[in-house]
């Protein structure tokens, strides 16, 4: 059975998150988490809550025993962009988009 966890608008760019998704997918949701907790950015420590939250989903939502899980899915999706601005010379101005993300992990007990 499937079971997913999702963060929204987290304050870390899709593309930095997707580097430390990338590192776990497949993987057990033990070994997941032990990897997550050692990798020293902010999309790791984000990726690490969605990771937990999805497995606490599984254990106590739907009765999955906590040693067979997975995950199967995890992704990172562009949230809403914060548009600010930046004097510059001249009296010009130029953007500055921060950036957000939605990360989701689905885990799963079958391979």
């Amino acid at each position: 059975m499937d079971v997913k966890a999702t963060a929204k608008t987290v304050r870390v760019t899709p593309r930095k998150a997707r580097l430390a998704l990338d590192l776990v997918r497949g993987k057990s949701v033990d070994e997941a988490l032990a990897i997550l907790k050692f990798l020293p950015n902010k999309a790791a420590a984000e990726a690490y809550k969605v990771v937990k939250s999805a497995a606490a989903n599984a254990t106590n939502n739907h009765q999955l025993n906590a040693e067979n899980l997975y995950i199967k899915e995890c992704y990172a999706n562009e949230g809403v962009v914060l548009k600010r601005f930046m004097p510059r010379a001249k009296g010009s101005a130029s953007s500055i988009f921060k950036r957000t993300s939605h990360i989701t992990v689905v885990v799963s007990d079958e391979r």
